[in-house]
C-alpha cells in the first residue's frame, strides 16, 4: 500500500516538468486503468479494487466516472463490469436495500453524503435491459428509486418558519445547514430519476422539479456574495445553533462560512450542469438554474490562475496566504496551528474544468468566453498534478476532506486556518475525489477533441 504524499512545499511540485501532452493520448483510460479500478484511497481508506469497494459517495463518485468511460469506450468491458460488480456487491437481491459491510442500510438517516453513487443504477438499468437482463435491470431501477424516495420523503429539510424551509439538511448531525457540497449529492440523483423514471405528463413530476430548483435558488441567494462572484462553502439558517458555531452571527452573509473553498464550490458547479442536462427547458424555473450556472462560471473564471490556469483550495487568494500559526481558539481550546500556504488543488481544478466543458458542449455557457478558460485548465491540470509513472497514472496535491463543525467537532472552524492545517485536511495523493473527477473531465475534452 502506498502511503499518502504529504507535500510540504506543492507549489514546487506544480512547476514540475509536464508530462507528454498528445492529442491521441487518452488521459480518462489512463487513470481508469492507474487507479479508476484499483489502488486508490476513498476518504483517506485504501481500496484495492473497485470491484470490492463499499459504498460511499467517494467510491460512487469514481464508479460513475468509469462507467462514464466505458460509456465513450464501450470496448472497455472491464470498466462496465467492475461497476456492476461493485453495484452488485452493494444492493441487495431485489433492490430495496443498499448494503453495507455488515449487511445493513447504508443509506443512514438525512445523511446527503450516502445517496449519489446510486448515480450508476441509471446506465446499468438502460444497458441490462438492452441485453434483456430484465431481472437485474429492474433491480437497478428499484435501487435507484428507494436512493431518490429516501431523498424526496424522508430527508429532514430546514423547518418551516426559517429561512430556506424546505432546504435539505447536509446531514442530521448539521440541523438546518445546507452546504454547497450538498447540491451534487442529492439533487443530481434526484433530477436524473425525473428524467429517467418520471412521468411528464404528471403533477408529482413538475413539483419534484421544482423542489430541485428550490435547493439551488435557496442555497444561491444565502451563500452568493456578487462582489466576489463566489459561495460561501455553506449557511446556516439557524446561526445560534451550536452546530454553527463556525457561521457568521452578524449581517452581511448571516449564517454563512468563512471561505469559499474550492472543491465545495467545484460539487455546486457540476451540480448545476448535470441538473441542467435534465431539467425540462419549459419548467418554470429553468432560467434561474441556469442564470446561477451562469453567474458561477463568470465568478469561477475571474479566480483562475492565469499561469497555472488551475484553482486554489481557497478560491479568494494565492499562495502568499497563509495560515497565521496561531490557530483557532474555541472553548479555550486551540486549533488548526500551522503556517501552511494556500495551494493549488486537484480535485477542484478537475471538476471545475468537467462543469466548464459539459456546460459548453450542451449550450449552457457561452463558447467563446468559457473554452479558452476550459482549454487553459485541462493543460493546467495536465502540467500541475498528473505524474507518469512506468506503470500508472498519479494525481497529487488533492485535499483529502473538509467539513463545518459539528459542536462535537470544533476544530472545523471554516477558517483560511482549518483549510490549510486542519486535522482532516491533509494534502494527498490518489484520492478518489480528484480521480474521479479527472476522469469526467478528460472524457469531456477528448469529447471536444473529438467533435471540433
Amino acid at each position: 500500500m502506498r502511503r499518502y504524499l504529504l507535500l510540504a512545499i506543492p507549489l514546487l511540485i506544480a512547476a514540475c516538468t509536464p508530462p507528454p501532452q498528445t492529442e491521441t493520448k487518452r488521459w480518462s483510460q489512463k487513470m481508469v486503468e492507474s487507479h479508476g479500478l484499483k489502488d486508490s484511497y476513498c476518504n483517506r481508506k485504501h481500496q484495492t479494487e473497485l470491484a470490492n469497494t463499499g459504498w460511499d459517495y467517494v467510491s460512487g463518485l469514481v464508479a460513475n466516472a468509469v462507467l462514464k468511460a466505458w460509456a465513450m469506450y464501450p470496448d472497455k468491458t472491464e470498466y462496465y463490469d467492475a461497476v456492476k460488480a461493485f453495484a452488485d456487491r452493494n444492493t441487495n437481491e431485489d433492490g430495496t436495500m443498499i448494503l453495507n459491510s455488515k449487511g445493513e442500510t447504508a443509506l443512514r438517516p438525512s445523511n446527503i453524503d450516502d445517496l449519489p453513487a446510486g448515480r450508476i443504477y441509471f446506465t446499468l438499468y438502460k444497458e441490462e435491459m438492452e441485453k434483456g437482463n430484465t431481472k437485474d435491470a429492474e433491480r437497478y431501477k428499484t435501487a435507484a428509486t428507494v436512493i431518490r424516495n429516501k431523498l424526496k420523503y424522508d430527508h429532514s429539510r430546514i423547518n418551516k418558519g426559517l429561512p430556506g424551509a424546505g432546504g435539505f439538511f447536509h446531514k442530521a448531525v448539521y440541523p438546518n445547514q445546507m452546504w454547497l457540497d450538498g447540491l451534487y449529492m442529492g439533487s443530481t440523483i434526484y433530477a436524473e430519476w425525473q428524467h429517467a423514471f418520471g412521468d411528464p405528463e404528471t403533477k408529482d413530476n413538475a413539483e419534484s422539479w421544482e423542489d430541485i430548483a428550490l435547493q439551488f435558488k435557496t442555497i444561491h441567494h444565502y451563500t452568493y456574495n456578487p462582489d466576489k462572484q463566489l459561495n460561501y462553502h455553506a449557511w446556516s439558517a439557524e446561526p445560534i445553533d451550536p452546530n454553527s458555531f463556525w457561521a457568521n452571527q452578524e449581517e452581511p452573509f448571516l449564517g454563512c462560512s468563512k471561505e469559499f473553498w474550492g472543491r465545495g464550490m467545484g460539487w455546486y458547479f457540476a451540480a448545476l450542469a448535470d441538473v441542467l442536462e435534465y431539467m425540462p427547458k419549459n419548467h418554470s424555473d429553468y432560467e434561474a438554474v441556469l442564470k446561477i450556472f451562469n453567474e458561477v462560471a463568470a465568478g469561477l473564471k475571474r479566480w483562475q490562475d492565469q499561469e497555472s490556469g488551475v484553482w486554489y483550495q481557497l478560491l479568494q487568494y494565492d499562495s502568499s496566504t497563509t495560515a497565521d500559526g496561531k490557530g483557532d481558539t474555541i472553548n479555550g481550546e486551540t486549533y488548526n496551528i500551522g503556517t501552511a500556504p494556500n495551494y493549488l488543488e486537484a480535485s477542484c481544478s478537475s471538476i471545475f474544468t468537467y462543469a466548464y466543458l459539459k456546460g459548453i458542449r450542451l449550450g449552457l455557457l457561452d463558447k467563446a468566453t468559457y473554452l479558452p478558460v476550459a482549454e487553459k485548465a485541462y493543460q493546467g491540470l495536465l502540467k500541475t498534478f498528473i505524474r507518469e509513472q512506468e506503470d500508472r497514472t498519479d494525481i497529487v496535491q488533492t485535499c483529502a476532506s473538509a467539513g463545518l463543525g459539528p459542536a462535537k467537532d470544533p476544530s472545523r472552524t471554516g477558517t483560511i486556518n482549518y483549510y490549510l492545517c486542519g486535522k482532516d485536511v491533509t494534502i494527498v495523493e490518489n484520492e478518489g475525489k480528484a480521480i474521479g473527477t479527472f476522469i469526467m473531465a478528460s472524457l469531456e475534452y477528448e469529447d471536444y477533441l473529438l467533435n471540433k
